[in-house]
């Protein structure tokens, strides 16, 4: 089965007051994410991962280690962060934190706020382009880590609760070269709380 960009859960513009103008969504969704969608169909046509699951074929063609992977992985993960990445973000101000979600960060990490700091670190710190993520491990706990490209957690067998992507296509045209601020608004006003307590 092709992959198919989806749309987006919100108008263009339904991000703006929020910090996220509708020009990053048009590019952002529109093109770059679009271009991962049409590059990996054409990829995948008559290969062996042709009609497999999109987390199949990530998983699969992950290399650990590896300097660079492969272009049928590059397409595969972004298009996947991608989908996940709208999710995560919903417009309305004050979006509440689920009490199991807030519980489980306070547990993990001391406190909602440390949680926010080691996270918007972590992406901070990331070398050119990637991703910052709050995931549930093989053994239940909750870490905070980041990754290179379109690597993400599902090539270590984590499930990915909230992910933020730190390629500059993501903030440039709202924050230029200020990716800690991008980081710190997205968490502050952006994140969909309720969707990330949905993955726990």
């Amino acid at each position: 089965m092709a992959f198919t960009l989806p749309d987006l859960p919100y108008a263009h513009d339904a991000l703006a007051s929020l910090g996220m103008s509708k020009e990053t969504l048009e590019y952002h969704h529109d093109l770059h994410h679009k271009a991962y969608v049409d590059n990996g169909n054409k990829l995948v046509a008559g290969t062996e991962w042709e009609g497999k699951s999109l987390e199949d074929i990530i998983r699969g063609n992950y290399k650990a280690g590896a300097v660079a992977q492969n272009g049928i992985f590059n397409n595969a993960s972004q298009h996947w962060n991608h989908m996940q990445f709208w999710q995560w973000m919903a417009p309305g101000e004050n979006k509440k934190m689920p009490g199991e979600l807030e519980k489980a960060l306070k547990e993990a990490f001391g406190s909602v706020e440390k949680f926010k700091e080691d996270f918007a670190a972590a992406g901070a710190a990331q070398f050119g382009s990637g991703w910052c993520w709050l995931v549930k491990d093989k053994d239940g706990s909750l870490k905070v880590t980041k990754t290179e490209n379109g690597v993400n957690p599902l090539c270590f067998g984590q499930t990915a609760l909230l992910g933020c992507d730190v390629w500059e296509h993501s903030y440039y045209i709202d924050y230029r070269n200020k990716r800690p601020a991008y980081l710190t608004n997205f968490l502050d006003k952006l994140v969909n709380w309720e969707n990330v307590a949905s993955r726990l």
